[in-house]
């Protein structure tokens, strides 16, 4: 699949169609297991222009006629030290072709270009799709973090497979027993 699409910085200057299709991508993307995120067009707008800020990363997956398949962007963080990863979103008709996992390397190249060292991101557990959900996560959090279990198909396995660890959980932050995952990578 790699040879039908090409991965391409989006900036200010990118066309308005390339940014309406990144900006739907959003909707359709997060719709499953986030559907508060990004519900309407114009809050996806409003993300994808507060990414083309010249301090930040935003690439994407771009088929050869153009249309955006998939994006990624990036946010520096102590001093260009880390970068969060935020958000990826892939356009459910090409999930599960590798385009997160090539967006992800891409990410990390650019990121490794500017000086970073670790990458870190948050992935919600809105719906209870891991074992960190609906459990009181102030007692015994790192033995819950170390037993972590995906019962369904949460992002976490995929970022674990990329060489994302688990480095912490912020309880409650989506409401009660719906925990953002804190997950970490240090580029070597």
């Amino acid at each position: 699949m790699n040879s039908e699409y090409t991965i391409n910085p989006l900036t200010a200057s990118s066309s308005d169609l390339e940014k309406e299709q990144a900006a739907e991508i959003l909707n359709l993307a997060f719709r499953r297991h986030w559907p508060g995120s990004w519900e309407t067009i114009e809050e996806g707008r409003e993300e994808v222009a507060e990414m083309l800020a010249e301090d930040r990363i935003l690439l994407a997956a771009l088929l050869p006629d153009g249309q955006v398949i998939g994006w990624i962007g990036g946010i520096p963080e102590y001093d260009g030290n880390v970068w969060e990863l935020h958000p990826l979103a892939v356009h459910p008709d090409f999930q599960l072709l590798g385009i997160g996992r090539a967006l992800v390397a891409a990410f990390e190249a650019e990121v490794r270009k500017r000086g970073g060292l670790t990458i870190q991101l948050g992935t919600d557990d809105e719906d209870g799709s891991t074992s960190l959900s609906n459990t009181d996560l102030y007692e015994d959090t790192y033995r819950k973090m170390a037993e972590l279990e995906n019962y369904t198909d949460h992002p976490v396995t995929f970022y674990q497979r990329l060489g994302y660890k688990l480095i912490g959980v912020m309880p409650d932050a989506n409401g009660i027993g719906k925990p953002d995952l804190i997950m970490g990578k240090r580029l070597s």
